[in-house]
């Protein structure tokens, strides 16, 4: 369904990118438009990704100017924890790895439209990861030179597996003050935005609790492949 992608902000110190998607939709639908901001934690093994809608137009981007065509999507999240684990084999290695994806995002359909598709489509979605990763894997060996969005992934934020969601909590309000500052002022007005903080303790949390009653989906996916 992505047709197009560009890069409209990025950070070489953190790897965090704003990214501009659109999305093909069948021909009764308009297609999606999506911006959404893009960045990664590593706790030893274990690897957070999280993506999120940008806020708009706290954020706006003069280049993206609204379209009578695409339908923006304005409310997007999507966390993957990715975590290194003893293969099948049993011989006590982490060769295999473990991907657990909570998703949501408001497109504008009815319910019912969406889990249909999510129902029929998501464990073929997981198969073509797998394909994508494997093909990754290839090119990598080869030495073949990455996109520039595989480049700025490579790039994260570090932090230690012993201080938990305390180091995260801390990098987060250090790094992001501006961004913070941004959402206060949009809360005052009587809007809500979200913070890369919250979302990273947030995700964890929602894991074991379970998310609210906004989410429409939530995928958990395990692969493991040795």
């Amino acid at each position: 369904m992505l047709a197009y992608v560009r890069i409209l902000e990025e950070c070489p110190n953190t790897g965090m990118m704003i990214m501009h998607w659109i999305k093909k939709f069948p021909f009764i639908w308009k297609d999606r438009e999506y911006i959404i901001g893009r960045r990664i934690w590593e706790a030893g093994r274990t690897y957070h990704c999280v993506t999120k809608g940008v806020p708009y137009p706290s954020v706006p981007y003069p280049s993206v100017p609204r379209s009578e065509n695409l339908f923006r999507v304005v409310r997007y999240f999507s966390s993957w924890v990715i975590r290194a684990v003893q293969c099948r084999k049993g011989d006590g290695e982490l060769s295999a790895c473990e991907v657990t994806l909570i998703h949501y995002e408001d497109m504008g359909l009815p319910k019912d439209v969406t889990k249909f598709g999510v129902r029929h489509g998501m464990w073929g979605a997981v198969q073509k990861t797998h394909a994508g990763f494997k093909d990754y894997q290839s090119l990598r060996e080869s030495g073949v030179l990455h996109s520039k969005c595989t480049l700025m992934s490579s790039i994260m934020t570090s932090i230690s597996e012993d201080e938990g969601t305390h180091s995260v909590e801390q990098v987060a309000s250090q790094e992001d003050r501006g961004e913070k500052a941004s959402l206060n002022a949009q809360a005052h007005q009587g809007k809500r935005g979200l913070n890369w903080k919250w979302i990273v303790i947030g995700g964890t949390v929602a894991v074991m609790c379970g998310l609210h009653a906004g989410f429409d989906f939530v995928g958990r996916s395990k692969t493991k492949s040795c």
